[in-house]
């Protein structure tokens, strides 16, 4: 656990990295991709030939016994709502970068384009309860609370509930947001809050795998490990072994391939991130590839 010390020299390094790779790659992404692509409802008048017929205002109409229709504006300031998992499982890592080390980079570059396009951002911290929620405001300082929030946080619980985070989420957020849900998926069930949730909003899945958790090395050795979401159960991994060491990869591949199938099935674009290589790149590609589709 880091001292206050360490926690704001950790902030402040975030803060210059991401605010460096904000500016110089994706800020003009972000503004095309986000910028503007949600709309708000401004008045109502009255229904002229050649109005589409599906923005008729049924309410007003029925009131004066004539037809007006809806009209609307452009939103221009955007909603980010950062929902990052730190259950248990997220203080796992075998290289220099722990999966939760990564996540709170990644929410932080989030949370920095948000503050370069004057959008509103906030966090939602879950294990199987939601832990801390910070509603989006607007400034730098909020920003940085977000970062130290991200970084000094103790979880009270271990375990993992997707769905409870986006159900509670969505009761909060009543208007169209981005919402970034940064975790290892590594639970399951969250697949119908998954699709209310991608309806709703725009959301957008931030996936974060350590290698270890898709191939173990070939070893002569025998390991004891502890579930680390689950204290009270363990399991025996035979690193020499290579009926063992195939099952562990082709079970990791499996749910790999079955969580990339809901996410297609849903139209779900999505960005896959792996700690033991740059986590920034991903997240570049990622708007680059969306500016261009929209702009198709």
């Amino acid at each position: 656990m880091m001292n206050t010390a360490e926690i704001l020299k950790k902030v402040r390094q975030i803060e210059i990295k991401t605010n460096r790779i904000v500016t110089e790659t994706f800020s003009g992404e972000y503004l095309s991709v986000f910028k503007g692509r949600g709309i708000e409802f401004a008045e109502v008048r009255e229904y002229v030939a050649g109005d589409d017929v599906r923005t008729i205002d049924w309410n007003v109409t029925a009131k004066l016994s004539k037809p007006f229709v809806k009209l609307f504006t452009e939103e221009r300031e955007l909603t980010m709502m950062i929902l990052c998992d730190v259950s248990g499982s997220q203080s796992f890592g075998s290289s220099e970068k722990f999966k939760n080390e990564a996540s709170a980079e990644l929410a932080a570059m989030f949370a920095f384009s948000a503050l370069k396009n004057n959008d509103k951002s906030g966090l939602m911290l879950f294990t199987d309860a939601t832990e801390l929620y910070i509603p989006p405001k607007k400034g730098k300082n909020h920003m940085l609370r977000i970062i130290r929030e991200l970084l000094a946080y103790q979880p009270k619980n271990r375990k993992t509930d997707i769905a409870s985070a986006l159900n509670a989420i969505n009761k909060i957020l009543k208007r169209k947001s981005i919402i970034i849900l940064i975790s290892d998926f590594i639970s399951g069930g969250f697949e119908q809050a998954l699709k209310r949730t991608e309806k709703k909003h725009d959301l957008i899945p931030v996936v974060i795998e350590d290698r270890l958790e898709n191939e173990l090395p070939a070893l002569n050795a025998m390991i004891n490990a502890e579930y680390l979401e689950d204290g009270n159960k363990s399991f025996t991994a035979d690193l020499s072994s290579q009926d063992f060491l195939d099952n562990y990869s082709r079970n990791a591949m499996e749910r790999k391939k079955n969580l990339e199938k809901t996410f297609k099935s849903m139209g779900i674009d999505w960005i896959n991130i792996k700690t033991h290589m740059d986590v920034t790149e991903p997240v570049v590609q990622f708007f680059k590839q969306r500016a261009r589709k929209i702009r198709i």
